[in-house]
């Protein structure tokens, strides 16, 4: 095996103690959501942001997965300005070697690998023993440093293991080489005093500790992930994993823009400082919604709907006197803009432009023109354009993949008497195909219309509908799931002010990305199962 050359990749501390090192693992961890699944382009446009953000580290994928995962680690680490890129590898030579291979184009690249601590997974799951896992954590560290010098690894389900043999699991990763430690609570189960105690007792009783970062890593089981995250800050944890919306396995992650907003709201209190664009936030947020399909709760903290609004008469009071009274932090402080820049269909293009640069798009000049164009088609149907529009139709264009199938007409007949018709044209590969169906409600004609056309056997998994802002003349947002016989989920999204529209754009939009995955995704992945069979059969 070549011996590929070392990139140093380690996060300087600014200050010592006071620097939190932010690590967003929204497209590996977050990724893990049952219906989160992103292809290359969605992850790269999320990439972008989080960089833009100043995100620290960016987990960008499991390499060793798929071929897909490992070209879009790959991807990102080539695209991506300033984070370091980080791509998760099993305690296995394999893996960590692709993981190596696949960060590699970065400017700063870490490898992050990982094996179990608690008894409970030794015994049930590994059936190895605590002597032998020393040894593998020796192994899989020492062999990662050929590939960089910014080496994670995370003593999973740290939260349920024997204190005195997580120690000596720590210590002996930091002797093999690791830079940074993660103490995660894999399952969700402790509280904030139990993260203090592990913390401190890690910290007081391994030798070398000064010689790595510590980082937490928080699963929200039991609604704690934030409160353990700055449990761990307050003991000592200098790097927070994180996703944006908290997306992630069961019930995901700890939220970046919680654990980020408390940090600067509260820095009177933690003594820290990160290095977050906090701005950008409402733009990542958004983005990562319309990518999923995974709308927040209006009462979300920081990011939903509700977050800065006051209905009640007291509130209302306070506000109209002193926004301090009732607001910890402003809008404007995450990216909601209060803006007297009100667009509508005789706003220019360099109005446009500068509303764009507020809500944190920077895109080239074909771009803006199809998003200046959209923008006024849009107007001519809304009065006003709200900032949530203009970043749902903006959204819209950007995660469009492959556009073999398109939307050429519809018409809808529904109501109380009879069976609701569709009539639908699509272009399918430059073709233009028609049919005619019926179905219980619009939705279902239309729907029925667009599997006439384009059959395939993915099934609908989720139909949802919100609307982008308030009135009757508001935006629809539709997000529609198919799941493929394989169990692959994927997902498309569109607005429109009308419905009917926007959900049979949505459908559009996943069939779309449902054929790319059968030319290209689908064949890779059988191509990787057979290489792996043929390995084994030599071993």
């Amino acid at each position: 095996m070549p011996k590929n050359p070392k990139k140093s990749s380690k996060t300087s501390h600014s200050g010592g103690i006071d620097r939190i090192i932010i690590f967003d693992t929204t497209l590996r961890d977050g990724e893990q959501s049952p219906g989160a699944t992103m292809n290359l382009e969605e992850k790269l446009l999320v990439a972008d942001v989080l960089d833009q953000m100043g995100v620290d580290v960016i987990e960008a994928g499991f390499a060793m997965a798929s071929d897909g995962d490992f070209e879009a680690v790959k991807a990102i680490a080539k695209r991506t300005k300033s984070a370091v890129i980080c791509s998760l590898a099993r305690c296995k030579k394999d893996d960590i070697e692709r993981a190596g291979n696949a960060v590699k184009p970065a400017k700063r690249g870490r490898i992050h690998t990982f094996m179990s601590t608690s008894d409970i997974h030794l015994k049930h799951q590994f059936r190895m023993s605590r002597e032998a896992v020393l040894g593998v954590i020796k192994d899989a560290v020492t062999y990662a440093t050929k590939f960089t010098d910014d080496i994670e690894w995370s003593a999973m389900d740290a939260t349920r293991s024997d204190l005195d043999y997580l120690c000596q699991a720590v210590e002996t990763a930091i002797k093999a080489g690791a830079t940074t430690v993660n103490l995660p609570d894999t399952v969700g189960y402790a509280t904030p005093d139990d993260i203090k105690r592990m913390f401190t007792y890690v910290k007081n009783n391994v030798p070398n500790i000064d010689k790595a970062i510590l980082s937490f890593h928080g699963q929200n089981d039991l609604g704690l992930a934030t409160a353990n995250s700055l449990a761990a800050v307050t003991a000592g944890a200098r790097q927070i994993e994180c996703t944006i919306n908290g997306i992630g396995e069961r019930a995901g992650n700890t939220a970046l823009e919680e654990v980020v907003m408390a940090l600067k709201t509260r820095a009177d209190y933690f003594n820290v400082h990160n290095p977050v664009k906090t701005e950008l936030i409402m733009r990542a947020s958004k983005l990562v919604q319309n990518i999923t399909g995974f709308a927040i709760q209006p009462n979300k903290a920081i990011v939903g709907a509700n977050a800065f609004a006051h209905e009640s008469g007291i509130h209302q009071d306070g506000m109209l006197k002193d926004a301090s009274t009732y607001e910890i932090m402003t809008p404007e402080s995450v990216g909601l803009h209060r803006s007297s820049l009100v667009m509508g269909k005789h706003s220019g293009r360099h109005a446009f432009k500068q509303k764009l640069k507020e809500l944190g798009f920077n895109i080239g000049d074909n771009a803006f023109e199809d998003a200046f164009n959209r923008f006024k088609a849009l107007a001519d149907k809304k009065k006003k354009v709200y900032d949530d529009d203009i970043i749902a139709l903006v959204d819209d264009q950007m995660i469009k993949g492959d556009e073999s199938v398109k939307l050429v007409s519809l018409s809808v007949a529904c109501g109380s008497k009879g069976k609701a018709k569709a009539e639908l044209t699509l272009s399918v590969d430059g073709k233009k195909l028609s049919a005619k169906t019926e179905g219980d409600g619009p939705v279902d004609a239309s729907f029925k219309a667009i599997r006439a056309i384009a059959p395939h056997k993915a099934r609908l998994k989720l139909y949802q509908v919100h609307a982008v802002t308030g009135g009757i003349d508001a935006q629809a947002d539709v997000t529609v799931r198919l799941e493929t016989e394989e169990e692959v989920v994927i997902n498309g999204n569109a607005s429109d002010t009308d419905t009917m529209v926007a959900s049979t754009l949505a459908y559009i939009a996943a069939l779309n990305k449902l054929k790319s995955y059968e030319t290209k995704v689908k064949p890779e992945r059988a191509t990787l199962k057979s290489e792996v069979k043929v390995a084994k059969k030599r071993k």
